[in-house]
């Protein structure tokens, strides 16, 4: 059988003294369209995201408590995913990340230095899931304003040989936008 690697990551817990919010893998499935993460996350608290396009597809930006992308730390399984030069996130080369999410946890303020440069004002941990035991096959889709519309298929083998195990999830997003000419086909 696979054992269980625990990775250690930065996450506040009930005892922390941050202001944060957890959101669930049942809550980002609920509202996952096809929108990159900052939309997202755009119920939470204190929480500001911009669109190019205006349908939330493509270059998409997030502010936490007035406090722009470059100082904002983001995480994947503890993996700094800020880019080296700017220190921001570019949305638009992760699409629907979300459907490969466990959950997310939004640290608003400043974070411990063990969370990066990044952490003046904000935290974004993201968890991926775990690669399942059992073959899977999903089949997702949506529909919306603007001619947004997402098609997913994630494939997953379960565990093979006792160590092996493959997952595939294939996206595709389009929409037109809003704005003229402000069209996304990723």
């Amino acid at each position: 059988t696979l054992q269980e690697v625990q990775v250690v990551s930065v996450r506040a817990a009930a005892k922390t003294p941050v202001a944060y919010v957890n959101i669930s893998k049942e809550a980002i499935d609920r509202q996952n369209f096809g929108q990159d993460i900052p939309f997202l996350l755009f119920s939470t608290p204190s929480v500001l995201t911009t669109s190019d396009a205006g349908a939330g597809v493509g270059y998409t930006s997030i502010r936490v408590r007035g406090t722009d992308a470059s100082r904002i730390n983001i995480t994947a399984n503890g993996i700094p995913m800020n880019d080296a030069e700017s220190h921001s996130v570019y949305w638009v080369d992760m699409p629907d990340f979300a459907s490969s999410l466990e959950d997310m946890q939004v640290q608003r303020g400043a974070g411990t230095s063990t969370n990066g440069a990044g952490a003046f004002g904000a935290s974004i941990n993201m968890r991926t899931q775990a690669t399942p035991v059992k073959a899977y096959t999903e089949l997702l889709g949506s529909y919306g304003s603007f001619n947004t519309h997402k098609e997913t298929v994630k494939v997953g083998s379960g565990l093979l040989a006792e160590h092996w195990a493959f997952d595939l999830r294939l996206s595709n997003i389009q929409s037109d936008g809003y704005r003229d000419r402000a069209s996304s086909d990723m």
